[in-house]
């Protein structure tokens, strides 16, 4: 912890008041009755731009103006509409570079909060067409690059979160969860709480940077990663975070199945009426982890970011069930005979429910090959299906958690 750090970041923090006001720090009456703590939400998903990102980007123009009249970024989302939303305060140019396969709901997002003052270039399917050529046409405009997390200014940026918590919750709390990213969020924290207070890192099991970075001593590429956490899908650490989490303890950080993260994005929206994106949901699905550690004692989760497509809300639905066991998916080998249907449908108890029936196979004379969905109540449901399908001597296998087979079928 640099005492510099804490004072740049404080000074952050009081010349972000006169754009935007500080988010809540909330008392969540049902998760801490859930585990017998204080929990407290952090909601950077109530922000101007729905996510915490805008931090970095205001810290860093303040300081680079006027110096640089011209900024560039590249993201798909919540880094692309804190700067785009900058850009308009500040009255200065922006380029942001953008996949073609971004959600036209960012893109206008994006355009929206930037107004005039912006441009989108879509560039290539994937981000990492869309930064190439962002960094190309810095270094052709002299423009300045605003990396999302990898930049001095903007981790001072972020770090104003943790200044607010202090603030508002009047201490230090005695735990910190942080989804993890690229690390500009954590390493902002960590730098401005030092070893004040416990920490719990969270990240995708699909895109493992933090973590990967701390087994291997410095920042490494853990591509192929799963982007369906695209708030916290990052394949690298950045360089400069690194630097300040390189004291992190391995056994802090935590990985978390994607199906998973859906299982709290429901629960809050349904309970809370929270809208979360996946990272948003990253530090509350973590509580269940650190369970025993944190029994009796002050936490602050980081909600960071609610900018959720509900577009997307079958997928997260179907994914938390497969998770939370109450669907399952199996090809069945069906006699074709009359009565064979009626035979397998009395086999279903009071509250299983068919989503998905589908012959994949008709040629042969005897059998037939049958995609069938089943929802229940509670996933031992299964339990009493599958014995009644055996007895019966029924042949079927369950595909519900192979995804290779999954993505094509289900």
């Amino acid at each position: 912890m640099s005492e510099d750090f804490q004072m740049a970041a404080i000074a952050a923090t009081r010349a972000m008041r006169g754009v935007f006001p500080a988010t809540p720090l909330l008392r969540n009456d049902h998760l801490s009755e859930k585990y017998e703590a204080e929990i407290y939400l952090k909601r950077e998903d109530l922000s101007p731009v729905r996510s915490y990102k805008l931090r970095g980007a205001f810290n860093a123009m303040r300081k680079l103006i006027p110096d640089h009249d011209l900024f560039v970024c590249a993201s798909a989302g919540n880094h692309a509409q804190g700067v785009a939303f900058m850009c308009s305060h500040f009255g200065v140019r922006g380029v942001i570079f953008m996949p073609v396969t971004t959600p036209q709901q960012k893109i206008d997002k994006t355009k929206t909060f930037g107004g005039t003052n912006i441009e989108v270039r879509l560039v290539g399917d994937y981000f990492d067409a869309a930064l190439a050529a962002a960094q190309a046409f810095c270094t052709q405009e002299g423009a300045y690059f605003l990396s999302p997390f990898d930049d001095d200014n903007v981790i001072e940026g972020q770090a104003s979160v943790a200044v607010e918590i202090e603030d508002q919750l009047g201490s230090i709390p005695d735990h910190i969860i942080l989804p993890v990213g690229g690390g500009g969020l954590s390493a902002g924290t960590r730098g401005f709480f030092g070893d004040r207070c416990a920490y719990t890192y969270v990240e995708p099991v699909g895109a493992p940077s933090l973590a990967a970075a701390l087994e291997a001593g410095a920042p490494v590429d853990v591509s192929p990663i799963d982007n369906f956490v695209d708030g916290a899908a990052v394949a690298k650490l950045g360089v400069r975070t690194f630097e300040k989490l390189r004291d992190a303890r391995r056994e802090d950080v935590i990985l978390l199945s994607e199906d998973r993260i859906c299982v709290t994005i429901v629960e809050m929206l349904n309970v809370e009426g929270i809208v979360l994106e996946p990272a948003g949901a990253l530090s509350i699905e973590a509580l269940a982890e650190v369970r025993d550690l944190i029994r009796g004692r002050t936490v602050v989760c980081v909600a960071s970011g609610g900018n959720f497509d509900f577009e997307r809300l079958p997928e997260v639905k179907e994914r938390a069930q497969r998770y939370s066991g109450l669907i399952k998916y199996f090809i069945l080998r069906l006699p074709q005979r009359p009565g064979a249907l009626k035979d397998f449908l009395n086999m279903l108890g009071p509250h299983d429910n068919i989503t998905r029936f589908e012959y994949m196979k008709k040629s042969a004379r005897n059998f037939g090959s049958v995609l069938i969905g089943i929802e229940t109540n509670a996933p031992e449901n299964f339990a009493a299906l599958f014995a009644a399908m055996d007895k019966a001597g029924l042949t079927y296998t369950d595909i519900t958690n192979d995804e290779t087979v999954a993505q094509f079928v289900i």
